[in-house]
């Protein structure tokens, strides 16, 4: 999605807001909650919700409470309340559906010391938060110096500055704990402002900073994905997918949120699928079960003797051995119970109202200059012979 501000320049490339994702519509902004309630009216007597959902840089959301009964709509740039001083943010979410989002995150509706909104962001306001806003890469350029310098294993991934420019949260990943108590020193004698550190996951590092996934499009945890499930390699052997971990792991390091998506389809699927170590007893030896197709519902057995010849067996006829193998019956072979796998000829090309043949330039090209020169003799020899 993009703003209204994302137009086109004049070579035809996208231009592109350059907010930084604050833009007043917030139609370029991480993790945007559609209001689906906007258009209804409150039944007569009921007052509406006096908490707002805001939005601050990258994906970092919190919950506000409008005790000044401010008007206020999505997209208004507005003052919050801070530890010390005030935050700026955007409105991202008002009405009813913010306290359905509160009780997901689990955070009480009815909790009298939230933060509260003091008012609609003046000009000034904006202005000191963009200056700030500009001055992040350079900042976070020059700590991860500092940090270089007094040999710090530790990753500063991202600087956000608070809305009236007092402070600065610097957000690092490590995977030891570590001692940064002389870098605070540093940074705060460099920049002259309060330093704030907080260490969060390689996850949340991707969460923040965004970008392009294997599958071409935008990360889930920085456009929609708001929780973190687990994600173990047993999500990767149901689905019956290679066990590469370049493949399954994604621009974080760990294993890839969208294993979990199909999963419970899987486990749905494999309830009445005979499992990989399922061994079929024949009079002419006992059987392996090698691959199994939950979506054709077949499974390949081989021979204990013969490993390499592969038979294929529908799910039905592989529960019917079983049976059989239960009561202590053995069948004859396997060969018995195959599915017979019809293959259809593609027609690869077709030549359909006067299409040239595929192979029209592998011909050699005929030389008609020679052509026309033999014509020319065969026709002299001709009024010869008539003379």
């Amino acid at each position: 999605m993009g703003c209204s501000s994302c137009s086109t320049g004049k070579d035809g490339q996208p231009r592109g807001c350059k907010n930084n994702g604050t833009c007043g519509t917030d139609g370029c902004n991480k993790l945007t909650v559609f209001d689906w309630l906007s258009n209804m009216s409150l039944p007569n007597g009921q007052k509406p919700f006096d908490c707002v959902e805001v939005r601050f840089k990258n994906s970092r959301k919190e919950f506000f409470r409008n005790s000044e009964g401010l008007s206020l709509a999505i997209g208004d740039v507005v003052a919050t309340q801070a530890k010390s001083g005030h935050d700026v943010g955007i409105v991202t979410l008002t009405g009813e559906l913010v306290k359905v989002q509160m009780k997901r995150k689990k955070v009480d509706p009815t909790d009298q010391d939230l933060p509260k909104v003091y008012r609609k962001a003046s000009q000034r306001d904006i202005d000191i938060w963009q200056k700030c806003r500009d001055k992040e890469a350079e900042i976070q350029k020059r700590s991860r110096e500092i940090a270089i310098s007094l040999n710090l294993q530790m990753k500063l991934s991202d600087v956000e500055f608070q809305g009236d420019g007092s402070k600065a949260t610097f957000y690092y990943t490590a995977e030891d704990r570590v001692d940064f108590r002389q870098l605070i020193k540093d940074m705060a004698k460099a920049f002259s402002i309060r330093i704030e550190m907080r260490q969060i996951g390689y996850r949340q590092e991707a969460q923040r900073l965004g970008g392009i996934g294997s599958c071409g499009r935008e990360l889930c945890c920085s456009t929609w994905l708001h929780d973190f499930r687990s994600v173990s390699t047993s999500s990767a052997r149901y689905q019956q997918l290679a066990l590469n971990p370049q493949k399954l792991a994604g621009q974080c390091g760990k294993l890839k949120c969208c294993l979990n998506y199909e999963l419970d389809m899987y486990l749905d699927a494999l309830k009445d699928f005979p499992g990989q170590d399922t061994k079929l007893h024949t009079e002419k030896g006992v059987a392996f079960c090698q691959k199994s197709d939950i979506f054709k519902e077949t499974l390949w057995f081989s021979y204990k003797n013969d490993p390499s010849n592969w038979y294929a067996l529908s799910k039905e006829r592989v529960q019917e051995i079983i049976e059989k193998n239960k009561k202590k019956e053995s069948v004859a072979s396997l060969e018995q119970y195959v599915v017979e796998t019809v293959t259809e000829e593609k027609m690869v090309f077709e030549n359909v109202v006067g299409q040239d043949s595929l192979n029209r330039f592998d011909r050699p090209k005929k030389n008609k200059k020679r052509n026309h020169n033999k014509k020319r003799r065969r026709n002299k020899q001709n009024a010869h012979k008539k003379s």
